[in-house]
């Protein structure tokens, strides 16, 4: 909130200035989107009555002589508006200005960076951002927004008016009826959204499993033998009925993936799903999802966990991915339904509930036996793999119970797969000859490097594949993980290669190398002849239990306090431009024995510490 202006009957706010640019884009910004605004509106309506029926587990005075909690939508052709009411827990005017006046998201930029983007669905990232209510602005001329807490009096009501234009204005006012109403004036060029059938066929398709009725008017048919003309009465046009209460065989497809999309407000369908009742000492439904499509943020974004929703006796509780599911599999969508949890559940109770660990520990492995199933689809599995691979990784570190499991999930490029086709660890090891002691892997800042690698050129000359590991979490998974399936693993750019191969030296060899090691003490701990190089002229090596140089350097750039590790520099002694430098004059051989060191930390896709300098060393060696 910015400036105020008061008057004896109403405030007038700015918009914080991101709301502003949202309320800008959304009405510019998707137009053929428009119908998404009930989806928002409706789910909104949702979440205050699933708020109000837990509250009011601890506190029944607050549903007073009203619990059929409903949303309810009418329309005013006459008028041009439609209004979405309902009668949930509502809201006070500080709750007004913190939810509508200002976004207190921290991930409100990226939101708004994204939907300025042309190629991307922005009705999608409305629903992963939470920022639905503006969405009424796509079809509104005007928006008036009236409310009561279910706690607070009549008198405590609140009025919030605003045509979307950088301004909105607060009024005190009175309201009989708790909860929220939502009243849009359509633009002239969206009366289709007061059509009955247009609104209707819209809610049935997006909102047609939620947990409450949404109703709207109908007017029954005359009687033959009445006079009067029936009086319209307010009729719900959705199955209220959990879906997940009925049982499968009642179910299709179509039911699953309606009820997902009504779940997760995701416009695309899912991927798969896994239905499931435990009857026994504890009783619970599972209905789980993976989507086709990850948020933009998930791999980065660890703590936004809200995929998995906690029902008591069909009654929302909450939001409870983290009790529910490790962080590795945040992407997982659905709800939990349990018959022997107490009503009056709290997250503390919920952390320290041996029977929710129970559940955990069963829809973990759910979801693990879901994601195998996939597996045996290679086509379904690469989409799933490249949304949310580089998140299931994490499962290597994160949960040594289900390691094994996480493990044969897994997928890489490797030195021996062509036109991005992935491999598993059990296929690497079918074609492992049985002479070979270990799973050999290279880690990289992306996979373009990883694959570009010089320390791949023995490996592929002597016909040894090697996983290529691109993703910048790669290195850090390695460092936890030691052994699949009694091999372990050994990184093809850490340590001595063929120790009891090395290369033979001459006289010439070793003052050449004593000359490298003089000029790059402050840079490398060793200059050696490597074994591993054919056709490129030097690498980079870090010790066996380093931490990869891509990874050093990426820490030191984000401002983390490293051990200092300096690498080795390998050269390959038959290679042209070695041989030029061991033959270089004085005056020369410095700036190519630094041009050596230099193009090894590019390989590596590193940083030079001074472009610049590397620039006039090229140009003095070329004139």
């Amino acid at each position: 909130m910015n400036d105020t202006t008061t008057t004896p009957q109403t405030e007038q706010h700015t918009f914080q200035a991101e709301v502003q640019q949202l309320l800008h884009l959304m009405v510019h910004s998707l137009y053929s989107n428009r119908e998404i605004f009930l989806r928002e509106l409706i789910s909104n309506a949702a979440d205050a009555c699933d708020k109000l029926r837990f509250q009011a587990i601890s506190d029944d005075a607050l549903l007073a002589d009203d619990s059929e909690l409903h949303i309810r939508v009418e329309l005013d052709k006459d008028n041009n508006t439609i209004t979405i009411s309902d009668n949930g827990i509502g809201m006070s005017r500080d709750e007004v200005i913190e939810n509508i006046g200002t976004i207190a998201r921290s991930g409100t930029r990226q939101f708004l960076k994204n939907l300025e983007q042309k190629d991307v669905d922005q009705s999608q990232l409305i629903g992963q951002f939470g920022v639905g209510f503006y969405s009424s602005f796509i079809v509104a001329e005007q928006v008036t927004l009236e409310t009561r807490r279910a706690d607070q009096q009549a008198d405590q009501a609140t009025r919030w008016v605003s045509a979307g234009a950088g301004e909105y204005t607060l009024e005190a006012i009175e309201r009989e009826q708790r909860g929220t109403s939502v009243v849009i004036k359509l633009k002239e060029d969206a009366e289709e959204f007061a059509q009955d059938y247009r609104t209707r066929s819209i809610i049935q398709r997006y909102s047609g499993h939620i947990s409450f009725p949404v109703q709207m008017l109908h007017t029954p048919a005359k009687q033959e033998d009445s006079d009067t003309e029936p009086s319209p009465e307010w009729q719900a046009i959705n199955d209220t009925t959990a879906l997940w209460t009925k049982p499968k065989q009642e179910l299709s497809n179509e039911d699953y993936q309606g009820f997902y999309q009504s779940l997760t407000n995701d416009h695309k369908p899912a991927l798969s799903w896994t239905h499931n009742k435990v009857e026994g000492k504890q009783s619970y439904t599972s209905l789980l999802y993976v989507p086709e499509q990850a948020p933009f943020d998930m791999a980065y974004n660890r703590d936004e966990r809200t995929g998995l929703k906690l029902y008591v006796q069909r009654v929302f509780i909450m939001d409870a991915a983290e009790q529910l599911l490790p962080r590795y599999l945040r992407f997982m969508r659905g709800v939990v339904d349990s018959s022997d949890l107490p009503l009056n559940v709290s997250r503390e109770i919920l952390q320290e509930n041996e029977l929710l660990n129970k559940i955990k520990s069963a829809v973990v492995k759910r979801s693990l036996d879901m994601l195998k199933k996939i597996g045996k689809d290679q086509e379904k599995y690469l989409k799933f793999w490249e949304q949310f691979g580089i998140v299931l990784k994490e499962g290597i570190v994160e949960d040594f119970g289900n390691r094994d499991a996480v493990a044969d999930l897994l997928r890489f490029p490797s030195s021996k797969t062509e036109n991005g086709e992935l491999t598993s660890l059990h296929e690497y090891l079918e074609r492992m000859p049985e002479e070979q002691e270990h799973i050999w892997y290279v880690t990289a800042e992306n996979p373009k490097t990883a694959a570009s690698s010089p320390h791949l050129e023995w490996f592929r000359e002597q016909g040894i594949e090697v996983l290529l590991m691109g993703d910048r979490i790669d290195e850090w998974v390695m460092g936890h993980w030691h052994e699949y399936a009694g091999k372990s693993f050994k990184s093809i750019a850490k340590g001595e290669l063929n120790k009891d191969e090395k290369p033979e030296i001459s006289e010439d060899d070793q003052k050449l190398i004593d000359r490298l090691q003089e000029l790059l003490k402050d840079k490398v701990q060793e200059v050696r002849a490597t074994n591993r190089l054919t056709a490129s002229a030097a690498c980079l090596v870090v010790d066996e239990h380093a931490m990869a140089m891509h990874m050093q350097m990426m820490l030191q750039q984000a401002g983390q306090d490293i051990p200092a590790s300096l690498p080795h520099l390998e050269v390959n002694l038959e290679h042209g431009l070695v041989k030029r430098i061991a033959e270089t004059a004085d005056e020369q051989f410095d700036d190519l024995g630094q041009l050596l060191f230099e193009q090894a930390v590019l390989s590596e896709g590193g940083q030079l510490e001074n472009p610049a300098e590397f620039v006039q060393r090229i140009n003095r060696l070329i004139a």
